[in-house]
């Protein structure tokens, strides 16, 4: 299913940002729509280019990283922003009943971090936000998560909230709504450095090695 992404042609992220559908019924996609709030009314960024040193999706204008505040999974507020200001961050959106591209991302990131070296992995935070709020409780994306623990890196941290808070995560991320009760939701693992800034994203065609690979670049920045 995950190929190594060659030869990307210039092209609008808003067609990578469609939503994916992880029901494991028709799999049917909805494009993004107006609520894309990407940089602050920026042009919708484009990947790939000349000076493309990333193996994942080169976003020629950076996605900016979101401030919101949800709830982990021990119940205690967790501010994205603040967390997540030391080091490289990984962020996605997804939820725990997904039959395919939210539990193969996680798989791949935990296969990353085991594979870059182990002060880039330790310095790393993986965020997992949900975009089912009504069924992932704390409790719930505790459980799921640890599934994925390294041993290594921090534990991934999963964040949950009611739906208008959830809803302006997506948006404040540059991400379009989940619908379809969150089964249909932005395939996109975005990866911020230090400076705040997404330069990087992977999908379901990137591989657990593409994204070892970019996350020590970004490091090393």
């Amino acid at each position: 299913m995950h190929g190594h992404r060659t030869g990307l042609a210039a092209t609008a992220v808003g067609a990578l940002l469609l939503l994916t559908g992880c029901s494991g019924g028709d799999g049917g996609s909805g494009a993004a729509g107006s609520g894309h709030d990407h940089a602050a009314g920026e042009a919708p960024a484009t990947v790939s280019g000349p000076s493309n040193p990333y193996d994942g999706l080169f976003l020629r204008d950076a996605y900016q990283k979101p401030d919101f505040t949800l709830t982990d999974q021990t119940g205690a507020p967790y501010d994205f922003a603040a967390q997540t200001a030391d080091g490289p961050t990984l962020l996605f959106f997804g939820y725990t009943n997904c039959p395919d591209i939210c539990p193969t991302t996680m798989a791949d990131v935990a296969i990353a971090l085991q594979s870059v070296d182990p002060a880039v992995a330790e310095a790393t935070r993986v965020v997992f936000v949900t975009t089912d709020p009504t069924r992932d409780s704390p409790e719930v994306l505790g459980e799921y998560l640890g599934r994925f623990s390294t041993g290594i890196a921090p534990e991934i941290v999963g964040l949950t909230g009611d739906q208008s808070q959830v809803d302006a995560a997506q948006l404040s991320a540059g991400v379009p709504l989940a619908e379809e009760m969150g089964q249909q939701h932005s395939s996109l693992l975005l990866l911020y450095g230090t400076d705040g800034e997404a330069d990087v994203a992977f999908d379901a065609g990137n591989t657990s090695r593409d994204i070892a690979h970019d996350l020590s670049l970004v490091a090393a920045e």
